[in-house]
């Protein structure tokens, strides 16, 4: 994975198909323990919204690989008091090996990259959440084998993850359906981009009709219907995006062996029922474990340990 020694990761077409596959061939590594990696760095994490899975998973992973974490609360550090992000940037440039930023803005992500020259890892902006596709990806691989030639298909608000789950799907050969009430679809620029990235044999619908998108898939995603920054329109959400809902009848229409994955936290009873969460055909537990595995080879990838 030299390939990616200290490149940064800000969206997950920043990576090619083939480089996905060795980073999820690695994170399999990894998490069996055929191979054991030591990376004696330090991780600073930036986090400007709320985690629970994205803080620990990399924490974890850091601390595996034998190396230290920074936690950067916005709050206690003097970009929370309107420090320029292009001095903290080349301040914190100084100080770390790799750096993973949570935040709003796709722009300010770039900004440390462009004022960096230590990795930038997207740990989630209102465009794109790669890390967590990587995760997806790898507990996809897991149970089918594979990933070219399945569909996936996403329910929901067109929000970061269903881009990431677009783009990243394309480059790896899967068929991407997404299905969102039609105020709520995803970007044309984000559907575009897919198109040029998308391996022959990958095709892309986008819907606004969820049995049509769910129909035969493999593999049935959801999200929050509401993500952070948005809680106060979720009460006017709900009745929208009912039909969405992630739940027993709608699995039915789905493959028999399909999967149901969610990028958590959920609202169960909105974008998914408990039954379905519960039941035999979800991996959202597998899902959630593997963010850490699939950050683990990211980080050890981006600091050139592999």
């Amino acid at each position: 994975m030299s390939s990616l020694a200290g490149r940064d990761l800000l969206s997950i077409a920043d990576l090619n198909g083939q480089q996905i596959a060795e980073l999820l061939k690695l994170a399999a590594a990894l998490k069996s323990k055929e191979l054991s990696v030591t990376c004696n760095k330090v991780l600073g994490l930036l986090f400007y919204k709320a985690s629970t899975r994205t803080r620990v998973s990399f924490s974890v992973a850091m601390y595996q690989l034998g190396g230290q974490v920074i936690d950067l609360n916005p709050d206690r550090t003097q970009v929370g008091r309107g420090e320029p992000l292009i001095d903290t940037a080349r301040v914190l440039d100084r100080y770390l090996d790799i750096l993973a930023i949570r935040t709003f803005e796709q722009k300010d992500l770039e900004t440390f990259a462009n004022y960096s020259q230590i990795p930038i890892i997207n740990a989630l902006t209102d465009l794109e959440h790669p890390c967590q596709i990587l995760a997806d990806f790898l507990t996809i691989q897991e149970t089918f084998g594979k990933l070219s030639g399945l569909t996936l298909t996403y329910l929901g608000d067109g929000n970061n993850v269903a881009n990431s789950l677009l783009l990243g799907g394309v480059l790896m050969g899967m068929n991407v359906n997404i299905a969102t009430p039609k105020d709520y679809q995803i970007q044309p620029e984000i559907i575009e981009q897919a198109k040029n990235l998308a391996q022959e044999n990958a095709k892309i619908m986008i819907t606004n009709d969820p049995k049509e998108a769910t129909e035969n898939a493999h593999i049935l995603y959801t999200d929050v219907w509401a993500s952070m920054g948005q809680e106060d329109e979720a009460a006017n959400r709900i009745p929208i995006f009912q039909p969405y809902q992630i739940n027993d009848e709608l699995l039915k229409i789905a493959d028999p062996e399909a999967i149901v994955l969610h990028c958590l936290p959920a609202h169960r009873g909105e974008e998914i029922t408990d039954s379905v969460m519960e039941g035999k055909q979800s991996k959202v537990w597998d899902e959630a474990e593997n963010r850490m595995h699939a950050q683990k080879a990211l980080i050890a990838s981006l600091l050139g340990a592999v």
